[in-house]
């Protein structure tokens, strides 16, 4: 697409140029780094917090800014040199509104003087005004339209969403395993603080209450139970469960291994008549939707036995979170049935067990490739058109390497922000990464809230996302 300007010979009086924009909450993150105006008043709520009754109101300079884009775009357009510039602010612009930006040609100053009305009115209402002078530009150029690089801002709205589904559910009290470590006591005691759980600290009391001092973080309140051994500890917090002291159950500082040793034992566990399985959710800013990644922490070469249960525990763990009929892609290298990639026979599998009710609550299909699985461009480029593919809300990986290297690429490539849980046994199992920050062991608390409560009442506490997803 070609554009060309007007020089200054070819301009008249009663002239005009016309755009639309409507206000988004991005536009306001973007203003406020560029700026560096941090109004919290111009900016919409982080994550967690109460949303205004009215949309946050966009600076009265970043609306003033969109006058440059008519005239250094249409009118004059391109060469258009600024010279002066008044404003007169009437209303306050919202995110979501539309706004049309307008200027018109008022009269020409010799020798290259162009003065021009400009208003930018929403629905007919004058939210500003004034008058600018420019000089027209001095060459007559025909220009290609510009692909500017592409700009992402880094939020995550579904993080803010499900916590904020968490706010009239009862906090859920949980059971710590050897919180002995700056991240794990943090997150355990911001989720109690946030009012999603009421931590139950189990593990070597006199390095917790230390560790508490060291970081000026209050205990007070909190009940600790000193079991300095982390077998011990992990024991007795699915002894809490049975006891109905607890109803989730969280990793702190230890293995894996030592944790679910317990939560799987035959007598004693937490064991169902379905397998368990981890499930990382994934909020990432390049993506609508929330994507759900299996497994990637426990099941190591799942056969497809297996691979039965750890689909129908993600299924289960989406429709909690609020997705409706999950869609899960079966990920291979290949979109097409080899004999010789095992995955994409276990794929071809799962989707017809699904189709005849073996798996339910969801729609089921593979083998995906990557690609096809989230791109719907890649999808039709491969002729696929089936529900699933380009628009998974679930990853199903071959392995455990393979779903752990997603994972991983999704939290440190992709920005994305994820909590974990342990689907399958009678209660969440928040099993988190010891690297895992404060922020993502919150995010995992109001997972394993709003599964526990999917699990006792059949119901999603989430409302749909107003913004779509797909």
């Amino acid at each position: 697409m070609t554009y060309s300007n007007r020089l200054y010979a070819e301009l008249a009086a009663g002239d005009e140029a016309t755009i639309t924009r409507i206000v988004t909450p991005d536009d306001l993150y973007v203003f406020a780094h560029v700026s560096g105006n941090l109004n919290p008043l111009n900016l919409p709520p982080a994550p967690g917090e109460c949303a205004p009754a009215d949309p946050p109101a966009a600076p009265s300079m970043w609306v003033a800014s969109l006058f440059s884009a008519v005239l250094g775009n249409l009118l004059p357009g391109p060469g258009t040199i600024y010279e002066t510039q008044n404003l007169r602010f009437h209303a306050r612009a919202r995110v979501g509104d539309k706004l049309t930006i307008s200027v018109r040609v008022e009269a020409l100053r010799p020798p290259a003087t162009v003065v021009l009305a400009t208003k930018v009115e929403r629905a007919g209402e004058l939210i500003v005004d004034g008058t600018a002078e420019v000089r027209a530009p001095e060459t007559k150029e025909t220009f290609e339209l510009v692909e500017l690089p592409e700009l992402r801002v880094e939020r995550h709205r579904h993080v803010q969403r499900l916590l904020a589904a968490c706010a009239n559910l009862p906090a859920m009290p949980t059971a710590v395993v050897a919180p002995e470590e700056e991240n794990a006591l943090l997150g355990a005691l911001a989720g109690g603080r946030d009012h999603l759980i009421v931590p139950i600290l189990i593990g070597d009391e006199a390095k917790i209450r230390a560790l508490a001092l060291s970081l000026g973080a209050d205990l007070t309140g909190v009940e600790i139970e000193n079991l300095p051994s982390h077998d011990a500890a992990a024991a007795r917090a699915v002894e809490l469960v049975h006891l109905g002291k607890a109803k989730a159950v969280m990793k702190g500082h230890l293995h894996s291994d030592e944790l679910l040793r317990h939560v799987v034992k035959s007598q004693g566990g937490l064991r169902t008549g379905r397998r368990i399985s981890h499930v990382f959710v994934m909020d990432a800013p390049t993506l609508s939707q929330l994507i759900l990644v299996t497994d990637a922490a426990i099941n190591i070469a799942p056969t497809l036995e297996e691979k039965v249960d750890i689909v129908q525990n993600a299924i289960d763990l989406g429709l909690a979170l609020g997705l409706q009929k999950p869609k899960v892609g079966i990920l291979s290298a290949v979109e097409l049935v080899n004999p010789k990639i095992q995955s994409t026979l276990d794929a071809a599998a799962l989707s017809k067990m699904s189709e005849r009710g073996q798996i339910t609550g969801g729609v089921v299909d593979g083998p995906l490739a990557m690609d096809n699985a989230i791109s719907v461009s890649a999808a039709r480029t491969k002729g696929l058109t089936s529900l699933v593919a380009g628009r998974a809300d679930i990853l199903v990986a071959p392995n455990l390497e393979s779903g752990n290297i997603l994972a991983k690429e999704l939290t440190y490539a992709a920005q994305a922000e994820g909590a974990g849980l342990v689907i399958g046994a009678k209660v969440p199992v928040l099993l988190t990464s010891r690297a895992d920050d404060e922020a993502s062991r919150l995010f995992s608390c109001a997972v394993a809230m709003l599964y526990a409560h999917w699990l006792e009442t059949g119901k999603s506490a989430v409302a749909p996302d107003a913004e779509g997803g797909r």
